[in-house]
Order: C-alpha cells, then sequence, then structure tokens
C-alpha cells in the first residue's frame, strides 16, 4: 500500500474523530487506531481506602446556591465548539444584558471543520452565557438564556 494513502487515512481519522479504521486491499491490510492496544504487563496495586473524615461541625448557613438563570435556555443543536465571535479579535456577537431578536446569531459552533451559526429562536435579553469561548459542546447543553 501506498504511503501517501497510509498519510491520508491518519489525516482523515484525526479530522472526522474516528477512533479506529482498517482498510484491505487485496492481501494488503493497515489498520490505524488513536488507542494504543498495549496493556500494562505489572499489576495496577490499589490503595487501601483512607480512613473516614470526623464530622464538622455545621457551619453557618452561607447560601452557596448557583443562580440559574431563568428564561428561555438555546441548547446546542450538535457536538463541536463554542465560539462567541466570528474570529478571536471581532466582538462577541453579544453579551449579557443585549436586547436580542429572533433570528440574530448568537453564537458559532465549529463541527468538522464546518462553523455553524446558531441563532436566537426567541426574542429578549440575553441573561446569561452558559459556556465560556473556546469550550466543547454536548447535543442539547444550554448556550444562552434569553429572558
Amino acid at each position: 500500500m501506498d504511503i501517501r494513502k497510509v498519510k491520508k487515512l491518519i489525516e482523515l481519522l484525526e479530522e472526522s474523530g474516528i477512533a479506529e479504521i482498517e482498510i484491505k486491499e487485496g492481501e494488503e491490510a493497515v489498520r490505524i487506531s488513536r488507542y494504543s492496544n498495549n496493556v500494562p504487563a505489572t499489576p495496577v496495586q490499589m490503595a487501601a481506602a483512607p480512613a473516614p473524615l470526623a464530622p464538622v461541625a455545621a457551619a453557618p448557613a452561607i447560601a452557596e446556591v448557583a443562580t440559574e438563570a431563568s428564561g428561555h435556555k438555546v441548547l446546542s443543536p450538535m457536538v463541536g465548539t463554542f465560539y462567541r465571535a466570528s474570529s478571536p479579535e471581532a466582538e462577541p456577537f453579544v453579551k449579557i444584558g443585549d436586547k436580542i431578536n429572533a433570528g440574530e446569531t448568537l453564537c458559532l459552533i465549529e463541527a468538522m471543520k464546518m462553523m455553524n451559526q446558531i441563532e436566537a429562536d426567541a426574542s429578549g435579553t440575553v441573561l446569561s452565557i452558559e459556556i465560556e469561548n473556546g469550550e466543547p459542546v454536548e447535543f442539547g447543553q444550554p448556550l444562552v438564556v434569553i429572558g
């Protein structure tokens, strides 16, 4: 098998997020995997569980309740990387406190080297932005809360 084909397969594997690929051409075969098949030869020693800690006296009630913004949550329609602006130098599409209309671009999600604009599906004020710039997002994860 030609080395250029093998290099192309490695690039395909890196770009697609596939964990493993195997290609056969006649009698030749190549298998490329992101994960090593090596298993440690020595057994793993488990540490003994630590002794339980003595109970701590209750401290005065300090509210550390996460203040979750109530309002309409715009959910991620895909898995990818969240971006607040079109480029690192550009202004964010929206900031907390901005008034927006349905259909306005809120952010970008990069998925498989494609930039996907995420638009507001409701009008209102941006109450919170739930994800940090450049962070990975999951399908259905809240991105922005609109009130």
